[in-house]
Parts: C-alpha cells; structure tokens; sequence
C-alpha cells in the first residue's frame, strides 16, 4: 500500500470517529431529561457570566499603569472614576470593554438557542463585576455592564434608559444618580416590552442591583437638613 492511500485511508478513519463521537455526544444530550438539561445549561450559563464579568479591565489598566485606582477619586474601579484619574479616552475604552463583559455572554447562549440561560449569563456577568474575587469583592457598580446586558436582552430597553440617563446627568451633573434614574427606567420599559415573562424579572434584579449599588451616591445626593 502506497503512502498516499495509507494517509487517506488514515483520514477517513479519523473522520468517521470524529463523526461517531459527535453522534455519540448529540444522542447523550437528547436522552438527558430537558428539566436536567436546562439547569445544567444554566449553571454553565452563570460560571462563564461570573467569569467574565469578574475581570476588572478599569483595575488592569490602572496597574499596568503603577496605580491603585481604589486609591484614586471615588475609589470605584469603574469607567467614570478610570476617566476621572487617566482622561476620557480611558474612561470610553474601559466603558466598551465592561459593556461586552455583559453583551457578549448573553449573545453566546443567545445563539445557542437558550435565552433564558443567557438572562442567567447577563445577570452573572454583572454580579462578577461587582463583587469581583480578584478585587475581593470590591468590584465597580456595575453600569456598564448592565447596559451591555440589556442591549442584547431587549435594544428597546435602553432607549428610555439612556433618555433619563442623560436628562438627569445634563440637571444635576450626578452621574450616581443618573445611574439609578436610567437603571428604575428598566422597570416599566420591561413591562411595556418583553418577550417572555422572564425578562421582566431580568430587567427588576437588574434595577434593585444598580439601586443598591449606589446607595451611597443616594445619600450624597439628599440636602443636609
């Protein structure tokens, strides 16, 4: 037998095994009851959430730079205080790349054909930003990342959010505030707009998340009596 033909007769082997394991694996997962299925996918869903979501990118650039962004400003390791301390150019890149933590987790299970377990991915990536391990829990308030979540549950949610965000920004020059303000606006935008039952509770977690982030910044924000 010639080398060629040893080769192809090699190939066509691996090919055929390949082709049986796929098989295989496709027969398993059809035969695991769909009750069993769907909390294991939900479970991956909110792992690789929480794991994406828990990388600081505001943080990473504050080291490589020799700084401590917890030590600068407000302390918050987010995109607002990042621009504070380096400049507004930072603040943007530090706000696209916290917006993908919370969009690209939900678009990979979207296109796996489970929303909800995306919800679950969106609402993870959110809580990893915020109670990041790798900052010991001390993670940012989490915006920009449910602004990113959002926008792949439902794009029609952040109209309104967005409109209150910068109303309230353009009156008070509180950005904190403006944060809840945009974030309370998910409330009756989810109401109003869903596909499912389920994305009404996804956006009403989302709110009182944001809303207990900033707790602090709500206080600031009433006068002294």
């Amino acid at each position: 037998m010639n080398p060629e033909t040893l080769l192809a007769g090699n190939m066509l082997a691996g090919d055929l095994l390949a082709g049986g394991l796929l098989a295989g694996a496709f027969g398993l997962l059809v035969a695991i009851p769909s009750p069993v299925l769907e909390i294991a996918v939900g479970t991956l869903a909110a792992a690789v959430g929480y794991g994406i979501g828990s990388i600081n990118p505001a943080s990473i650039i504050a080291r490589v730079r020799g700084t401590d962004l917890r030590t600068i400003g407000s302390g918050n390791p987010g995109a607002t205080n990042a621009g504070r301390a380096f400049g507004w150019p930072i603040g943007v890149l530090v706000a696209v790349l916290d917006i993908l933590k919370g969009f690209l987790p939900v678009l990979a299970f979207q296109l796996l054909g489970a929303p909800v377990a995306a919800m679950v991915a969106g609402f993870a990536a959110i809580l990893g930003h915020v109670t990041s391990p790798w900052l010991r829990g001390r993670g940012g308030k989490g915006v920009a990342t449910s602004l990113g979540a959002v926008l792949a549950v439902q794009p029609l949610w952040a109209v309104p959010v967005l409109v209150v965000f910068l109303a309230v920004v353009a009156v008070t020059r509180r950005v904190g505030l403006a944060s809840v303000s945009g974030a309370l606006m998910l409330v009756p935008a989810s109401i109003l707009i869903h596909d499912r039952p389920a994305e009404v509770l996804f956006a009403n977690a989302i709110a009182a998340l944001i809303v207990v982030r900033h707790r602090r910044n709500l206080v600031e924000a009433v006068p002294p009596r």
